[in-house]
């Protein structure tokens, strides 16, 4: 970590901001947040903190794209392989981690980086979104489990739209985690949970957070996208996930849901073709950087909207990302 950086580091930290900064690179898949997070925190003094659904889980490299030990470069990052992939994952999870992390970053005099592109995990953390009612009556939870298992994920995904069609919108019928939520919050309150989300964003932002915003050509980002599937067959994620399920790690499992587990077990089962199975990962990524994109422009109004195109690398983004930040103060 260079002189400049850790200066600049003592300074945000000394005071001048009632609140904790903190620097936040968000963006669709496949877009360069990695990289870039990495190279600004070598610049500003940082450490990275994931915001990634599925970088979470040990054992599960391929398919999540986890970064590298090499790709790091030094720089310390959390919330990457902590968990098991038995153990769910949520929003208040990852709220209650980050802000842990976030505080011993701050201690050390170094600027918190989140970096991911799980938008809703994003918004939990910078502001302080309530979960203290969550997980406190399983019954209805558990009433959906079983609704779940007679009649599937598609199945519940209508129902949902049906309930809530603003939520379902910002939702991915395979991610049957959110799906269930929705439901479950209108079972339990009555109400709709894309309500209590607005009612949730208007709440004073808990951290001073910079928010940086990466994207790129679509053509381009796509071809990346499709491009990095056919380099994680490669790399052997089909090997990966035939030994998650050998270790007796259920199909239903969150961690078993995320985009390239979900069809690459069916593939192995003989629910589908090699080829379908390549087709779909590549076809609900796309869709799926499409919706992420669509989160971020209209949940981060004030974002920074970085044009990757615009600079020959990732270093070169970061330099201008960090000037950025400089003249807040």
């Amino acid at each position: 970590m260079n002189k400049t950086g850790g200066a600049y580091a003592a300074f945000v930290l000394g005071g001048v901001f009632l609140k904790q900064p903190l620097v936040i690179i968000g963006g669709p898949t496949a877009c360069g947040k990695t990289a870039v997070s990495v190279e600004l925190c070598k610049i500003i003094g940082g450490e990275v903190i994931s915001a990634d659904s599925m970088q979470i889980y040990k054992y599960m490299d391929i398919g999540t794209a986890k970064v590298r030990e090499d790709e790091k470069q030094g720089i310390p990052h959390f919330l990457i392989d902590e968990l098991d992939p038995r153990e769910d994952y949520s929003a208040a999870v990852f709220q209650r981690l980050a802000k842990k992390y976030i505080a011993e970053i701050a201690e050390r005099g170094h600027i918190p980086v989140v970096a991911g592109g799980t938008g809703f995990y994003i918004n939990a953390l910078v502001y302080n979104n309530d979960f203290s009612e969550e997980n406190k009556d399983y019954t209805i939870r558990n009433k959906l489990s079983a609704e779940l298992e007679e009649k599937g994920g598609a199945y519940m995904y209508e129902l949902l739209k049906k309930i809530d069609p603003k939520y379902a919108e910002s939702v991915h019928s395979n991610n049957v985690k959110r799906v269930l939520r929705g439901i479950e919050f209108y079972r339990e309150t009555g109400r709709l949970f894309s309500d209590h989300n607005a009612e949730e964003k208007k709440r004073e932002p808990y951290y001073d957070a910079k928010i940086f915003v990466l994207n790129m050509e679509r053509d381009k980002l796509y071809r990346r996208i499709d491009l990095r599937v056919d380099k994680m067959f490669e790399a052997g994620l089909e090997a990966e996930v035939k030994g998650l399920l050998e270790t007796g790690i259920s199909r239903n499992a969150v961690s078993m849901q995320g985009l390239g587990y979900k069809e690459t077990a069916a593939y192995l089962a003989g629910e589908m073709s090699f080829d379908e199975a390549v087709y779909k990962i590549k076809r609900d990524t796309r869709h799926f950087a499409k919706r992420q994109l669509t989160w971020f422009k209209h949940q981060c109004k004030e974002a920074v909207w970085i044009n990757m195109d615009e600079f020959d690398s990732a270093a070169e983004a970061a330099q201008y990302m960090a000037e950025n930040i400089r003249s807040k103060n």
